[in-house]
């Protein structure tokens, strides 16, 4: 099991699969599959049976659906396309990630 390099809200960039190029933040990480969901990637079609006991309607609804880790790399505002990150450690001990290419601190979005 390797470790996913990526955190919750992380900014992230589809590279591979019927979602390329689309961007979108982390929402759940699944380190044991080595998949990630991502908001508004990967939308899948759930079919919802009615029941009247719990006042459900029935119908087909649409949810994001985990993605491989491998397909996605996280996205720097200031490069605007997907980076690896380079981590750092400062004087006081902490470690902060930066954009391999042009060495900018990489936030999460809130």
């Amino acid at each position: 099991m390797v470790k996913i390099q990526l955190r919750k809200n992380d900014p992230v960039v589809v590279i591979r699969g019927k979602d390329k190029g689309k961007t979108g933040k982390v929402l759940k990480l699944f380190p044991e599959t080595n998949r990630v969901i991502v908001e508004r990637i990967n939308f899948v079609k759930h079919f919802v049976k009615a029941d009247r006991s719990r006042n459900v309607q029935g119908g087909v609804m649409e949810k994001e659906a985990p993605i491989a880790v491998s397909n996605v790399m996280l996205y720097c505002a200031e490069c605007a396309q997907g980076v690896r990150a380079r981590t750092k450690r400062l004087e006081d001990g902490s470690k902060i990630r930066l954009c391999h290419r042009c060495e900018t601190l990489i936030e999460k979005q809130k």
